[in-house]
């Protein structure tokens, strides 16, 4: 795939008559993302590695002038390999330096904080998808690869029964923290602009851009079996949507001990949800949508799409 610039067009953005509000056509945003934990991996390296404990260690009671076995817990290392996160941008000297809003330090900053955006939506697609169809080509590991959530046989897994196939959505039931579900980043190294000669085709023709520098490393830790539940095979068809019923279910698979604090879903499901309920004002207004259903934050994320294929 080509690279893309901005070119002449984009001035429209730069008119003068044009009100200094900028409104966001595209859908961009990252709540997962913004509430997860995040902390660099221990080694600084290339993958990230965490202990999950897989057994306690026996315990109990004795008589007196009688002793007691000692026994020990079993841990097993986990790990997800990091990627390259590539945020640095590119831009036309020429169109930079005649933007009439600030000169081109300014196009320079707007174009950077609209990639910043991006990035963030694509880790977020690929924290609950990682590498599938639908998730970021190239990416990191993310939920949808868990050996926990990744089959109706698993523990953590709900299956709501919908049958049309590639509509199906998700409802991911997480506890955050930093020994469950947390984002590992390195530092975003950010570099001094400075002035390239691009070549775009493969005639000796150059033109001079302006090029900001920015990387870092990402990987998405999933924590251990109770990190995080998951309800699939959600679609439109007729009973096949979300449900209190199935929340409670998909609640019902943590242990006490170990509760779900937020559920990430699509708008769809977040309505059937709401359609789902029996109005009971007075005056028969619909009920509202719901903000929390067992202590877990319900939270739309528009990285959860409703074309998923079927769990089986």
């Amino acid at each position: 795939m080509a690279n893309a610039y901005a070119g002449i067009a984009d001035f429209v953005a730069d008119a003068l008559d044009v009100a200094q509000t900028g409104t966001i056509n595209v859908t961009d945003g990252a709540p997962l993302v913004s509430l997860l934990p995040n902390f660099d991996s221990a080694d600084g390296g290339t993958t990230h590695k965490w202990n999950v404990r897989t057994a306690n260690a026996a315990v109990g009671f004795r008589t007196e002038n009688a002793g007691a076995e000692n026994t020990e817990g079993t841990d097993s290392v986990a790990s997800s390999a990091m990627k390259i996160v590539e945020a640095g941008w590119v831009v036309d000297k020429a169109v930079a330096d005649r933007w009439r809003r600030g000169g081109a330090q300014a196009y320079i900053a707007r174009e950077g904080l609209f990639r910043m955006r991006t990035i963030m939506h694509t880790l977020e697609k690929c924290c609950f998808y990682g590498t599938a169809s639908y998730g970021v080509s190239g990416g990191f590991a993310g939920l949808l690869q868990s050996a926990y959530l990744d089959a109706l046989a698993d523990d953590m897994t709900i299956d709501a029964g919908g049958t049309t196939a590639d509509t199906a959505s998700s409802v991911w039931a997480v506890r955050m923290g930093f020994d469950d579900l947390a984002l590992i980043t390195s530092p975003i190294e950010v570099g001094d602009t400075e002035v390239i000669r691009l070549k775009e085709d493969g005639s000796d023709k150059y033109y001079s851009g302006y090029w900001t520098p920015a990387q870092f490393w990402a990987t998405l830790q999933t924590g251990g079996k109770y990190s995080a539940g998951r309800i699939c095979n959600l679609t439109a068809d007729s009973g096949k949507g979300l449900t209190d019923s199935l929340m409670s279910d998909l609640y019902a698979a943590f242990p006490s001990s170990s509760k779900p604090t937020h559920a990430f879903m699509s708008h769809r499901s977040w309505t059937q949800l709401q359609k789902s309920r029996t109005a009971t004002s007075p005056t028969g207004a619909e009920a509202p949508y719901p903000e929390f259903v067992h202590g877990m934050r319900l939270i739309v994320s528009d990285a959860i799409v409703n074309t998923e294929a079927l769990e089986t």
